[in-house]
Formats: structure tokens, sequence, C-alpha cells
């Protein structure tokens, strides 16, 4: 993020801050998208991470007070958002063992077109799931952060609170496990 759109997200801060409630929605905007994918990446779940989005946004409005326009918004709201997603993972564990495995689709695979790229593509993607699951929250959300995110090293070890290296050495001993698991063709 630029100067500029940084400038621009701390006025906006700033409004709110000041009373005008509406501009909230200028920055829920914004990050909508990226909250809940991150919430549905970790949980796996539709309907678990729109409520953790959902109430990630909220916790965050509640707190802005506390927020310090010197630091970036978005690092701050990860940390938030995944504070409520490790305490729901946590909440949820002895529940998810007793559902299946399976992460629902939700229309994310495109049907037309080649058929058997297709299968190939969706049990691939099926596969990198299943071994992601087998990844410790911890592994699982500094892979997520990196690669579906696009977050650099520094902003992960801002949002984790740890260090950049500390960050890498997560990042790359999930993806040691996840490349592990696919050769093995199983669950891990």
């Amino acid at each position: 993020m630029g100067p500029m759109e940084r400038q621009r997200e701390n006025q906006v801060i700033q409004s709110v801050l000041e009373g005008d409630k509406d501009a909230y929605a200028i920055l829920v905007n914004i990050y909508k998208d990226r909250i809940f994918n991150l919430a549905y990446r970790m949980t796996g779940n539709y309907d678990d991470a729109s409520d953790l989005a959902q109430e990630t946004f909220i916790r965050a409005f509640e707190n802005l007070h506390r927020f310090d326009l010197e630091r970036p918004f978005f690092t701050w709201l990860y940390t938030i958002g995944l504070n409520i997603i490790r305490n729901h993972l946590k909440k949820d564990k002895r529940q998810r063992h007793h559902e299946s495995g399976t992460v629902s689709d939700h229309g994310r695979y495109d049907t037309a077109g080649d058929p058997e790229g297709d299968a190939m593509t969706r049990e691939n993607t099926q596969m990198i799931e299943q071994c992601m699951e087998g990844l410790s929250a911890e592994m699982r959300e500094a892979v997520i952060l990196r690669f579906f995110q696009d977050v650099s090293f520094d902003d992960m070890a801002d949002i984790m609170g740890i260090s950049s290296s500390a960050a890498k050495m997560r990042v790359y001993r999930g993806l040691e496990r996840i490349a592990g698991c696919m050769k093995e063709g199983t669950e891990m």
C-alpha cells in the first residue's frame, strides 16, 4: 500500500473516531474479502468464515480508538482477525474432528471447459486443502498469509507477533509438510 492510500485510510479512521460511523463502511469494503478468505481458508467453513469476518470488523470498530495511526491498518486488522479465528478453532476443535474432512466447494471450480483437467485441478486443490488441514494452526496461517493473501514476511511478523525470520521458517516448514503430504498422496 502506497503512502497516498495509507493517508486516505488514516483520514477515514480519523473521521470514524470523530463520530462519522458510516465512514467505517469504506474500511470494511476494502478488507472484507481478504478477511473472509483468511477465515475461510483457516476454517474450511463458509458460515463460520462469514461470522468470523463480521466479528473481526465489529471488534476492530470497538477498539479503533486504540489503533496507532503510525502503523498500517491492515496488519492491525489481521492481528485481530487471526486472534478471533484462533479462538474459534480452539473452541471448535472437538466438533471439527467429528465432521468429514472435506471442504465445500461453494462454486470455486469451473465445470465448463475441459472436464478431465477440471477433475485434476479439483483433486489437486482438495489434496492441498487436506494437507493444509494437517498443519498446525500457526503453520497454516503463515502459509495462507504468504501465498493466498500475498502478505510480506515483515507484515506477517507484525500480524503474528513473531520475528520476520520466524515467519519465514513457519512458511517453509509448512510448505515442506504440504509437499511431503502431497507426495504420499494421503492426509497427514
